[in-house]
C-alpha cells in the first residue's frame, strides 16, 4: 500500500519536470533560430574583393564561406548568355582599348568570341589581369563545383526578347532545374514584373524574386507570381517587412524580403532586426559577422527574459 503514494509522487514530479523542460526549451529553441540571422548573398560574387561577376568573385565568396552568390545574365549579339551587370562593356572590361571604334560598346553588339578577348579583371586590380567575362554555362559550373547556391538576375530583359526561356533552358542543361536545385539552391529575380511573370509561367516550381519596393496595396498581385520582394535597403522599414510577410506567395509560403546592397555592419544589424530574410552585399563576410553577432545578442536576451519572474 505504501508503493502507490510513492508512485503517484514520482509521476507528479515527472509531470512538473516535464512542464519545466518545455517552458525552458521554447526560448532556447527560439534563441537557436535567432543565432542564424538572415541569409547573406554575395553581390555579383564577393565583389568588394574580386572583380564582379567573374569566376574569381565566385571563388572568393566560397573562400569566405558564403553559400549564396548573386549574378546578372545578358545575351550577346550571336545569342549566347554571359554574366555581366552593365548593359555595356565599358566599366568592367578593356573594350574601349580592344575595340575603340565600337562605341557605345553594348553587350548586345558583340559576339561571344569578341567578348572573350576582353580583360574583365585589370580594372579592379592588376592581380586579376586576364579574368574573363564568363558565359552563364561557365558560371553555373563554377557555382556547382563550389557547392554554392544561386540568386540569378535577368538583367534588362526588355533588351533580350525570350531571354527567360533561354535562361531556363541553360539552367536545365546545367542540372539546375532538378527537384533538389529548385527547392534548395536557385532563385531567379528581375526588376521587371513581366519577366518574373514569364519565368513563373514557364516554370511555376522555380522560386522567384521581384526587385523593387511595390506599394503595400499592390502586394496581393505580386504574391500571385513571385516568392520574394527584394527592395533597396534604403526603402525598407520594419512595417514594410511585416506587410510583405503578411502575404503568401505562389508556393503557399509567406513572401520573403531579400534587400540590397548593404556593406556595413550597423545597417545590416538594423535590417536583421526588422526581420528581413536575406541581405545582398559586396562584403558578405562583414554582413554575416554583424548579423550573427546581433542574433547571438538577441538570443541571450531571450534566454535572460525567460528566466525573469
Amino acid at each position: 500500500m505504501q508503493i502507490r503514494p510513492l508512485a503517484a509522487a514520482t509521476t507528479a514530479l515527472g509531470t512538473i519536470l516535464g512542464f519545466s523542460a518545455l517552458w525552458l526549451s521554447a526560448p532556447t529553441a527560439h534563441a537557436a533560430e535567432l543565432r542564424h540571422g538572415p541569409t547573406v548573398i554575395a553581390h555579383r560574387g564577393a565583389s568588394a574583393y574580386a572583380p564582379e561577376n567573374t569566376l574569381a568573385a565566385v571563388d572568393k565568396a566560397d573562400d569566405l564561406g558564403i553559400r549564396w552568390v548573386e549574378n546578372d545574365v545578358q545575351r550577346t549579339k550571336d545569342g549566347e548568355l554571359v554574366v555581366i551587370h552593365d548593359t555595356n562593356l565599358k566599366r568592367t572590361t578593356d573594350v574601349e582599348e580592344v575595340f575603340p571604334d565600337r562605341s557605345p560598346w553594348k553587350v548586345s553588339d558583340f559576339t561571344l568570341k569578341e567578348i572573350r578577348r576582353l580583360d574583365a579583371g585589370s580594372w579592379f586590380s592588376p592581380s586579376y589581369a586576364g579574368a574573363r567575362v564568363p558565359t552563364l554555362e561557365q558560371y553555373l559550373d563554377r557555382v556547382s563545383d563550389n557547392h554554392q547556391k544561386l540568386l540569378l538576375e535577368i538583367k534588362a530583359p526588355e533588351l533580350y526578347p525570350g531571354i527567360e526561356r533561354q535562361t531556363l533552358r541553360e539552367l536545365r542543361q546545367g542540372g539546375w532545374l532538378d527537384r533538389y536545385h529548385v527547392k534548395h539552391r536557385l532563385i531567379i529575380q528581375a526588376f521587371s514584373a513581366d519577366s518574373i511573370k514569364t519565368v513563373h509561367s514557364l516554370r511555376p516550381d522555380v522560386k522567384t524574386g521581384f526587385l523593387g519596393t511595390p506599394a503595400v496595396a499592390d502586394l496581393p498581385n505580386y504574391a500571385t507570381f513571385t516568392d520574394q520582394i527584394n527592395p533597396n535597403h534604403k526603402t525598407v522599414t520594419r512595417e514594410y517587412v511585416a506587410a510583405v510577410h503578411g502575404f503568401r506567395g505562389p508556393h503557399g509560403r509567406p513572401l520573403e524580403v531579400f534587400t540590397w546592397t548593404v556593406d556595413d555592419g550597423p545597417t545590416a544589424a538594423r535590417l536583421a532586426e526588422y526581420g528581413v530574410d536575406g541581405i545582398i552585399s559586396n562584403k558578405p563576410d562583414v554582413i554575416r559577422d554583424a548579423t550573427r553577432e546581433g542574433s547571438r545578442a538577441g538570443g541571450s536576451a531571450a534566454l535572460a527574459g525567460a528566466g525573469a519572474p
